[in-house]
C-alpha cells in the first residue's frame, strides 16, 4: 500500500490513491460553475504524485526530509499530452505558494533542472516522472487531457483576470486538499469525517426574517424625524426595484442615516431571488468598529437560524505568514503547518462579514491557506460597505479582479457608501486588466433628491486658513453638553483626553480598544445622549463609517471629503433636531501646527486632505457636503492630481511578470504585518481568565480565536528588540509550537491596557494601527 499521509490518533494511514481521486472529485465538484474542471479534476489527481516515490513513503516514517513532491504532478500537467498550464501552477503552489506564471519559469519545473538546481534547495522525492506515472495509473488512477482549461496565463493579455483564474482554480484544489486532509487526520473510529457542510441561504426565510426586523425594530419603534424615515422607506423600495437585474456591478449611493446596512443585506436577498444561480452573501467593510456593529445587526435579525448562518470572519487563520519553503508532511517539525490548514477559512456559510484587507488581499494572494476561500465567492452577492476607503494606489488592479469575478464567475459586486468615488473614470485603465473594465450601474437612480431630503446638518468650514489651537478646542468642548470631536491621529486624541480629564462625560473610541470595549463605550455614549447627560466623545476615524450614533454638535480636523461627509454622519442622524426648526451643526477646523505629512496618518490622506483644501478655495469657503456631484467633482480632482493609474510601479511589473508571490507581497492594504492581542480589559476579565488558562492548558484553536476577538486588539507586528516584545506572550497551539500572530498580553502591573485609553505599549505610536 502507497500513502498519502501518515497514521491519525486512531493509527489509520491514508491511502495515496484513495487521497488523490477525493481531491480530484472535491475540487472537480467546487469547480463545476468553471468551463474548466475537468483541469481541477486533473490537478486533483496530479497534485501529489511525487508521493509515490519510494523515499516520500519513507519520509512518512520520519526516516527521510527536505522533499519536494508536487513539481513532478506540475510537470506532468504541463506535457504535451496535457497542455494544463494553471493546473501546473496550482499543483506546483499547493504547499509553496503560487510561483510564476512565465514561460522561464514553466520551463524550470523541468524535473532534470530540479535535480541539479531545486530554487527552495529541496531534492525531489523521485526525478523520474514517468516512473511516477507508471506507479500512479498501476495503482489505478488515469490522467486525462483535459476537455476544457483556462487561459494560459503566459499569454494572457489581461492579466489580472488571468491571474485571478489561476487563483481560483488553486482555491479548488488546496480546499479539496485541505478537506480531504483534514478528514484524514480528524477521523473518528467509524470512518472519515468531512468537517460539516454549512447551512444554506434559505432565502425566503431570510426574507422573512429581515423584513420582520424592519418592521418591529425600524419602522413601528424608530424615533426618527419623519424625513429621515421617508427615506428609509424609499431607499428600500429602491432595493426592491433594482433586484430584479441580472448578475454584474452596482454602485449604491445613498446618504449617511438613509438604513444602507440592512437595504444593502434586502437587495442582496431579493437579488438572489431573481438570480437562482446566486448562493452567499458576502459583506466587505474597511473596518473592525463596521464589523462590530453590523454583526451584532444580522445576528439579530438571523435569530434561531442555524449556527454559523452568519460567519464573521476578520482574522487571518491564527498562524501569521505562511512559510514558502516546506513539504508540510511532518506532523512533529511542520505542526504549525498542519494546523493552518485545519484553522484556515472557507467560507462556507451563507453570510459572511468580512474586512477589505480579508477579502482583497486574498484576491491577490499565493498562499494556499488565504486563497482557499476564494472559490466561494463565485454566485456570491460581494457588498462593499464604505467603498470609498478603497486604497487609490490599488484601484486599478481591484477593480480589474472584481469586474473579472463578476463576468467570469457570475458575482454581483456592489459599492455602496455616501460618498461615491469616481472609479468609472478609471475604465480605460481597468479595462487593459480584465475585459469589461469598470462601469457599474447605480442602484439608486435618482438618489441626488435623498440627499436634499435628508439634510440635517450644516457645515461650518474654516474662514481664510483660520487655526485652532488645542486649548481653544478643548475650551470648546468643554462648553457645550454634547459633541463629537473626531481627530486625524491617536496623538492628537490623546493631547485631548488629558486636557479634558476633569470634564465630567468624556470618553474615547479607538482601534487601541478590544472590540468588547468600544461596544460598551458606545452603549454608554447612546444611553446619555438619549437622556440628554453631559457626553463629550474624543475619537479618531474610527468613528465615521457605519457607526450609529446621534450628536447635536461635531467637530471634525480638516481631512479628506468623504471623511468629513462621514463625520457630519454622526450629527443629527435621526433628523429630530429638524423637528424643532434645527440642524446639527458640523465644525471643520484646522489644528493649529504645521501643515505637512506628519499632521495626517498616511501620505494618501495628506494629498485628499489637501486637495479638500483647494476645493473649499474654488468654491469660495463653502462645500455642499448634501450635493452628490461634488463628490464626483473632488474624486476626479484628486485622481487628477495623484493618477491612480500610474501609482504603484512594481506591483504593475510584478503583474506583467505573472508573478503570484511578488505580486501577493506588493498588494497591501495595511503595509505592515498586523498580529492579534489578548488583552485583559476590566468589563470581560472572567473571559480573558478563561482563555488565558485554555491556551496556557491546551493551546488555541479556532474556536479559541473567535471567543478571543472581542477582547483582543489588532496592531503593526512590532520590530525584533521592540520593548513591546517583553510584555506580549505568544499563544500556544493546540498541536504544538507557538502562534506568531496571536499574543496574550502579561500586565502584572496593569498598566498598560488603560480604562479609557484601550491598549498602550511602549513606542506605541510606531506600531497601532490608525
Amino acid at each position: 500500500m502507497i500513502y498519502a499521509h501518515s497514521a491519525n490518533d486512531l493509527g489509520n494511514w491514508h491511502p495515496l490513491k484513495e487521497h488523490l481521486t477525493s481531491v480530484a472529485r472535491i475540487a472537480k465538484h467546487f469547480s463545476s460553475d468553471m468551463e474548466w474542471q475537468d483541469e481541477a479534476f486533473l490537478a486533483g489527481l496530479l497534485h501529489d504524485l511525487g508521493k509515490y516515490a519510494d523515499r516520500f513513503q519513507t519520509r512518512l516514517k520520519g526516516l527521510d526530509s527536505g522533499l519536494d513532491h508536487w513539481s513532478q504532478g506540475a510537470w506532468v500537467a504541463l506535457d504535451k499530452e496535457h497542455r494544463a498550464i494553471a493546473a501546473a501552477l496550482v499543483i506546483q503552489g499547493h504547499h509553496i505558494g503560487l510561483q510564476q506564471g512565465n514561460p522561464d519559469a514553466l520551463r524550470r519545473l523541468n524535473p532534470i533542472n530540479l535535480s541539479q538546481n531545486h530554487p527552495l534547495k529541496l531534492e525531489l522525492s523521485h526525478a523520474d516522472v514517468a516512473e511516477l506515472k507508471k506507479r500512479a495509473e498501476a495503482d489505478g488512477l488515469e490522467f486525462q487531457k483535459p476537455a476544457t482549461t483556462a487561459v494560459p496565463v503566459d499569454k494572457a493579455e489581461q492579466i489580472v483576470a488571468s491571474m485571478l483564474d489561476v487563483r481560483m482554480l488553486f482555491s479548488c484544489l488546496v480546499d479539496a486538499d485541505f478537506l480531504d486532509t483534514e478528514a484524514h487526520f480528524n477521523g473518528d473510529a467509524n470512518g472519515k469525517r468531512f468537517r460539516p457542510e454549512g447551512p444554506k441561504l434559505g432565502v425566503a426565510s431570510a426574507l422573512a426574517a429581515l423584513d420582520s426586523f424592519m418592521s418591529a425594530s425600524i419602522r413601528n419603534g424608530n424615533q426618527a424625524d419623519e424625513n429621515v424615515l421617508q427615506v428609509r422607506e424609499k431607499l428600500w423600495q429602491e432595493m426592491i426595484n433594482a433586484s430584479s437585474a441580472s448578475n454584474g456591478l452596482f454602485t449604491l449611493t445613498a446618504p449617511t442615516g438613509s438604513g444602507k446596512t440592512l437595504a444593502m443585506l434586502k437587495f442582496a436577498l431579493e437579488h438572489v431571488v431573481a438570480n437562482k444561480n446566486l448562493k452567499r452573501i458576502v459583506l466587505v467593510v474597511p473596518f473592525l468598529t463596521i464589523i462590530e456593529q453590523t454583526a451584532r445587526i444580522y445576528r439579530a435579525v438571523f435569530q434561531g437560524f442555524p449556527e454559523n448562518y452568519v460567519l464573521e470572519h476578520h482574522s487571518m487563520a491564527g498562524l501569521g505568514c505562511e512559510r514558502a519553503t516546506t513539504d508540510a508532511e511532518d506532523n512533529k517539525n511542520n505542526a504549525s503547518e498542519r494546523q493552518r490548514r485545519l484553522l484556515s477559512e472557507n467560507w462556507d456559510a451563507p453570510i459572511v462579514l468580512t474586512t477589505n484587507v480579508q477579502l482583497l488581499e486574498s484576491l491577490f494572494s499565493n498562499r494556499p491557506s488565504s486563497c482557499r476561500k476564494l472559490h466561494n465567492l463565485m454566485n456570491s452577492v460581494i457588498l462593499f460597505d464604505e467603498a470609498q476607503s478603497l486604497p487609490q494606489h490599488l484601484a486599478v488592479p481591484t477593480l480589474a479582479a472584481l469586474s473579472h469575478l463578476s463576468i467570469a464567475y457570475r458575482s454581483s459586486v456592489v459599492f455602496a457608501t455616501a460618498t461615491q468615488p469616481a472609479f468609472d473614470t478609471l475604465h480605460q485603465a481597468v479595462i487593459k486588466e480584465s475585459p469589461k473594465g469598470w462601469q457599474p450601474n447605480e442602484i439608486v437612480r435618482n438618489n441626488s433628491s435623498m440627499f436634499s431630503q435628508l439634510k440635517r446638518v450644516r457645515v461650518r468650514w474654516p474662514v481664510n486658513g483660520e487655526k485652532t489651537s488645542w486649548n481653544t478646542l478643548t475650551q470648546k468642548l468643554s462648553e457645550v453638553k454634547q459633541v463629537l470631536c473626531v481627530v486625524n491621529l491617536k496623538r492628537h486624541a490623546a493631547e485631548l483626553l488629558d486636557a479634558l480629564k476633569d470634564i465630567e462625560g468624556v470618553y474615547h473610541l479607538s482601534t487601541n480598544q478590544c472590540a468588547e470595549h468600544r461596544r460598551v463605550v458606545l452603549e454608554n455614549v447612546r444611553t446619555r445622549l438619549k437622556a440628554g447627560k453631559p457626553c463629550r466623545l474624543i475619537s479618531t476615524q474610527c468613528v465615521e463609517a457605519g457607526v450609529d450614533l446621534d450628536f447635536p454638535l461635531v467637530y471634525r480636523a480638516l481631512a479628506p471629503l468623504e471623511s468629513i461627509a462621514q463625520a457630519a454622519g454622526r450629527c443629527n442622524r435621526e433628523g429630530r433636531m429638524n423637528t424643532q426648526g434645527k440642524l446639527g451643526e458640523v465644525i471643520v477646523f484646522e489644528p493649529e501646527e504645521e501643515i505637512s505629512r506628519r499632521c495626517y496618518p498616511t501620505y494618501a490622506y495628506y494629498q485628499a486632505a489637501e486637495k479638500t483644501r483647494t476645493l473649499l478655495k474654488i468654491h469660495h469657503g463653502e462645500l455642499d457636503i448634501n450635493n452628490p456631484e461634488l463628490y464626483r467633482e473632488y474624486y476626479q480632482q484628486l485622481y487628477d492630481l495623484t493618477k491612480p493609474e500610474s501609482q504603484n510601479e512594481r506591483l504593475r511589473e510584478a503583474i506583467t511578470a505573472r508573478d503570484f508571490a511578488e505580486v501577493a507581497r506588493l498588494y497591501k492594504l495595511i503595509d505592515h504585518d498586523a498580529i492579534q492581542i489578548l488583552v485583559p480589559w476590566e468589563g470581560k476579565l472572567d473571559e480573558f481568565t478563561a482563555l488565558l488558562a485554555e491556551a496556557d492548558r491546551k493551546g488555541i484553536s479556532s474556536g479559541w480565536m473567535r471567543r478571543a476577538q472581542s477582547i483582543a486588539v489588532s496592531i503593526y507586528r512590532p520590530q525584533a528588540g521592540h520593548p513591546a516584545g517583553s510584555i506580549l506572550i505568544p499563544a500556544k497551539l493546540r498541536r504544538g509550537g507557538v502562534s506568531d500572530e496571536w499574543f496574550i498580553l502579561q500586565d502584572s502591573q496593569k498598566n498598560h491596557y488603560h480604562a479609557i485609553r484601550g491598549l498602550q505599549l511602549p513606542q506605541s505610536e510606531q506600531i497601532f494601527i490608525a
